[in-house]
C-alpha cells in the first residue's frame, strides 16, 4: 500500500500521474492531453455530485440540499423534537426512521418500545417512513431501498457510507438534519479528494473487513483522509463485488474520512436490477483526466486476513504476524489499556495463550459491515459440516435485514451455520455498540463489526467489569469458529466458496414498513412515553463568560463513547437530563458532580439570584477579576463548565456526545484537535465553544477557573484569537485560545445558545 506525498492526476480511469511538477508534460507526451489542475479537480465523481446538490453558487463555500434522510432509534427522538421545537410541520424530503439500536426492549422498562411508537407517530403525522424493529439495520435499509447513483444521503450515524453504489453519504449529528427537515442546508467549505486506487484482486479467503482494517491501520493515524472524500477507482474495483464494496466502504468511517464515492459498473447495476430499482443506477467514473488531493494505492493481492487488536480499528496486523510474534502483540495491547482505560481495571490477553496459540471467547458476525448476505454465506461454506464445539467459544451471527435473513435460510447457509453450533439472530446493531453479546469478564471477543473500542462490547470499567473486541472478517472469524476458538485466518482453511446468487424479496418491507409516501396527517397525535423529555431550556452566550475546568483528559484520542457511553445508556436518548448523568462516567466519572456544582451559578444568575452565593469559590474568582475589569458584575457575565481532551470526537456521529455537556451546563470544549468535522460542529449546534490550544504545557488545570472578557463581542466581530485568563488570587494569567473557521450561521447559533434558540429567532 502506498500514499503519496502530492497530488496525483489521474488519466482515463487508470493511471495515476504524481503531481510532481512535470505532470503535465508526462500527461502530454504519453497521452497527447492537455492537464489543467484546476479544470481536473472538477472532474472527479466527487466533485460532480456535490456540485449538482450544492445551492450556494460558490464551490468554495458548499450549501448542501440531501435527497434522503435516516436515524435511527437512539437519534431520531432528538431531532424530531429539536425539529419540533423549531417550528417543524411536514419531513420536506424522504426521512426514513429505522429501529436498530434500541430494538431489545428489556432495559429500562417501556422507554425503548415508547420511543419506537412516538417514531411510529412521528413517520404518520410528519411523512415518513418507519422501519420496525429486528428488520433492517439502518444502513442495510438505506442500501437496499433508498440510494441511488449521484444522489446524497444525510443520516444520523457515523457509519452513513452508501458510495459502493454511487450515492455520497455523510453521517452527521442530530442537528444537521434538523437543518435539513427545516429546509436549511449542510454548509461546508468544498472538501480535499484522495483518490483511492485500486489495482489487482483479493486471494481467496480475504474478505472486505481485511481489505478496511489494511486502509484504517494505514492512513488513520496521518490523518491523510481526515474530512476528506474517498473516492474509489481503479481496475481493481472491478473485482471486488458489490457486497465487498460496500464492506470497504462502510468502514471508510473508520478513517474519519467526510464521505466516500466509488465508480459503479455493471456488477451495481445488477445490485440494482436485483432490488427492483434499475432507474436509481447511474454509470459514475472520474473524467479523462481527474485531479485529486492524494492518493491511496493498493494491490489487494497483497492483502492478507487482518486482525484489530483493541482499542481501535487502527491497531491492525495481519494474522500470521499476530501469531508469529503473539506475546509482543499482547505486550503492545496491555500497554494501550494502561491509557484507554486509565488504570481502573487490570488488563491482559496473555491468559488466552493456549499451547502457543491466541483463544478467543466469541465471534460475532453483525450490522451493516458484517451482516451482509457474502459474508454470511461465505462464513456458511467455512463452518459446512464443521462444529465451533462445546467449549467457551461461541458464534452469533445477525443478518443485516430480514431480505437477508430469508433468503439465507431459504438456501440453506441459516441450517449449515446452525447445524454447526452458531446462533443465527435478527438485524440488530447491539454487538456493535455494546448492547448485545457481552462477553464475560476478562472475555475476548472476535467481531465483523465496526468498531473496537473501549467498553463496545458492553462490559463497565466503573464496576470492576472488562471485556475487549478484535475486528475481524468474517471469513477469518468462521474459520477460527471451525478450529473451535483458536485464531485462524480464512486462507488456512479448505474451503470452496460456492457464491450463491442472492435475491431480493421485498414482502416483508410491504408487509411492515410503514411509508407515507410523503403525505403527512397533522392529525395524528404524537405519541410521547414518560421517558421522552423536552430539551431545558438554554441560554444565549452571554458578554463576559466564567468556565470552570471540570475534566481534564490527556489521552491522544477520545472517543464519544468516552464522552457519552454507548450500551445500556442509550435507553435513556430521548430524555435529555436523564442521559447526561451518564456523561463521561466511563472516563471521569466526577465530572456530572463537577459540572453540576458550577451549574448552580448560572442558574442563580437566571433567577435573579447571585451566583457568588450559589458556588462560594465563583465569588472569590469574581472579584479577583473584577480589579482587572471593574465593568463585569452580574448583569453581564455568565457561568459554565468545560472540559479539555487532546483530540476529542473520535467515532460516533451522535450528538449527546456534546448535547449531554450542555445540558450540564458546558459552554466550551478546548482541545489541541478535533477528532472529526462531526464532533466539533455539535458543540457548535449545541451552542459551544469550540475552542483550540496549541499543543505543550497547558496554562489550567482541572478545577481552574478561566475568564474570558468580551466573547460575545469577540463571536460578533468575527475574532478567531480570543484572549482568556486564568484566575487565581494572586493574579490573572493570560493566555490564547482559537476558534477556527466559523461560518456566519454557526457564528449566530453560538450567541444564541444553541441550534433550537437559533430557529425560534
Amino acid at each position: 500500500m502506498k500514499t503519496y506525498e502530492t497530488g496525483v492526476y489521474l488519466v482515463n480511469g487508470t493511471d495515476p500521474v504524481a503531481d510532481d511538477g512535470q505532470a503535465a508534460e508526462k500527461i502530454r507526451s504519453r497521452y497527447g492531453k492537455e492537464a489543467d489542475r484546476a479544470a481536473a479537480a472538477r472532474q472527479t465523481i466527487a466533485y460532480g455530485i456535490l456540485q449538482s446538490h450544492n445551492t450556494s453558487g460558490n464551490m468554495e463555500q458548499l450549501q448542501i440540499r440531501f435527497d434522503k434522510l435516516t436515524s435511527h432509534d437512539i437519534t431520531y427522538v432528538g431531532i424530531i423534537q429539536t425539529a419540533r421545537a423549531s417550528g417543524l410541520e411536514k419531513f420536506p424530503i424522504p426521512y426514513v426512521l429505522t429501529n436498530c439500536h434500541n430494538s431489545l426492549c428489556a432495559v429500562g422498562g417501556t422507554i425503548n418500545e415508547d420511543d419506537h411508537m412516538f417514531g411510529l407517530s412521528c413517520a404518520k403525522r410528519y411523512g415518513g417512513i418507519y422501519v420496525p424493529p429486528h428488520q433492517a439495520v439502518i444502513h442495510q435499509f438505506a442500501r437496499e431501498m433508498l440510494t441511488g447513483g449521484g444522489k446524497m444521503i444525510l443520516g444520523s450515524d457515523s457509519h452513513t457510507r452508501y458510495g459502493a453504489l454511487g450515492t455520497m453519504a455523510m453521517g452527521e449529528g442530530g442537528p444537521e438534519l434538523v437543518k435539513q427537515l427545516l429546509n436549511r442546508t449542510y454548509d461546508i467549505a468544498m472538501p480535499e479528494v484522495v483518490c483511492v486506487y485500486l489495482k489487482g484482486a483479493p486471494i481467496k479467503g480475504v474478505g472486505p473487513q481485511d481489505i478496511a482494517l489494511a486502509i484504517i491501520g494505514e492512513v488513520f493515524e496521518k490523518g491523510y483522509v481526515k474530512n476528506k472524500v474517498m473516492e474509489f477507482v481503479g481496475p481493481g474495483v472491478d473485482s471486488l463485488s458489490v457486497d465487498e464494496r460496500i464492506g470497504i466502504d462502510v468502514m471508510t468511517t473508520e478513517t474519519t474520512c467526510l464521505s466516500s464515492i466509488w465508480k459503479t459498473d455493471r456488477k451495481v447495476e445488477e445490485f440494482y436490477e436485483i432490488h427492483g430499482r434499475k432507474e436509481d443506477f447511474a454509470l459514475l467514473s472520474p473524467g479523462d483526466i481527474a485531479y485529486y488531493d492524494g492518493m491511496i494505492e493498493i494491490d489487494l493481492s497483497e492483502i492478507r486476513p487482518m486482525i484489530a487488536m483493541p482499542f481501535h480499528p487502527s491497531n491492525t496486523y495481519t494474522i500470521e504476524e499476530m501469531n508469529a510474534n503473539l506475546m509482543d502483540v499482547l505486550d503492545d495491547c496491555e500497554k494501550r489499556a494502561q491509557v484507554s482505560l486509565d488504570g481502573q481495571v487490570e488488563f491482559t490477553l496473555k491468559d488466552k495463550v493456549r499451547d502457543g496459540r491466541l483463544y478467543v471467547d466469541q465471534g460475532i458476525i453483525a450490522g451493516c459491515a458484517g451482516g451482509g448476505f457474502q459474508n454470511i454465506t461465505d462464513a456458511a461454506d467455512i463452518l459446512r459440516g464443521r462444529s465451533i464445539g462445546a467449549d467457551e467459544f461461541s458464534l452469533s451471527v445477525y443478518p443485516a435485514s430480514t431480505p437477508i435473513y430469508m433468503e439465507l435460510v431459504r438456501n440453506g447457509c441459516v441450517a449449515d451455520l446452525m447445524a454447526a453450533g452458531a446462533i443465527v439472530k435478527t438485524a440488530f446493531c447491539g454487538p456493535c455498540f455494546g448492547a448485545g453479546d457481552t462477553p464475560g469478564h476478562r472475555g475476548f471477543s472476535i467481531r465483523h463489526s465496526t468498531r473496537n473500542f473501549p467498553n463496545r462490547e458492553g462490559s463497565k470499567l466503573q464496576n470492576g467489569q472488562i471485556s475487549s473486541v478484535a475486528l475481524m472478517d468474517a471469513r477469518s472469524i468462521a474459520a477460527t469458529a471451525a478450529n473451535k476458538g483458536y485464531l485462524t485466518a480464512a486462507t488456512d482453511i479448505d474451503v470452496t466458496f460456492t457464491g450463491p446468487k442472492y435475491f431480493f424479496d421485498k414482502t416483508i418491507y410491504e408487509n411492515r414498513v410503514f411509508d407515507s409516501k410523503g403525505v403527512a396527517d397533522p392529525s395524528t397525535e404524537v405519541r410521547f412515553g414518560p421517558n421522552i423529555k423536552d430539551w431545558p431550556k438554554m441560554s444565549p452566550l452571554p458578554e463576559n463568560l466564567f468556565l470552570q475546568v471540570v475534566s481534564e483528559i490527556h489521552d491522544p484520542v477520545t472517543t464519544t463513547d468516552e464522552l457519552i457511553p454507548s450500551g445500556e445508556t442509550s435507553s435513556y436518548r430521548s430524555n435529555p437530563l436523564g442521559l447526561a448523568e451518564f456523561t463521561l462516567s466511563r472516563k471521569d466519572p466526577e465530572y456530572v458532580g463537577r459540572a453540576k456544582y458550577i451549574q448552580k451559578a448560572q442558574k442563580a444568575l437566571e433567577a435573579g439570584e447571585c451566583a457568588g452565593e450559589a458556588v462560594p469559590e465563583l465569588k472569590k474568582a469574581v472579584h479577583r477579576v473584577k480589579r482587572d475589569f471593574p465593568e463585569v458584575d452580574h448583569s453581564n457575565f455568565g457561568v459554565g463548565s468545560t472540559i479539555f481532551a487532546v483530540k476529542p470526537g473520535d467515532g460516533s456521529a451522535r450528538e449527546q456526545a456534546a448535547s449531554c455537556q450542555k445540558v450540564l451546563g458546558g459552554w466550551a470544549n478546548i482541545a489541541n484537535e478535533y477528532a472529526t468535522k462531526r464532533y466539533r460542529s455539535n458543540l457548535i449546534n449545541w451552542g459551544m465553544l469550540p475552542f483550540l490550544i496549541p499543543e505543550g504545557d497547558l496554562p489550567f488545570h482541572n478545577g481552574d477557573f478561566l475568564f474570558i472578557p468580551q466573547i460575545r463581542g469577540m463571536i460578533e466581530e468575527k475574532a478567531d484569537t480570543i484572549q482568556a485568563y486564568v484566575v487565581s488570587e494572586e493574579e490573572l494569567k493570560s493566555f490564547t485560545l482559537k476558534l477556527g473557521d466559523l461560518t456566519d450561521d454557526e457564528r449566530d447559533i453560538i450567541l444564541k445558545g444553541c441550534l433550537i434558540n437559533y430557529y425560534k429567532g
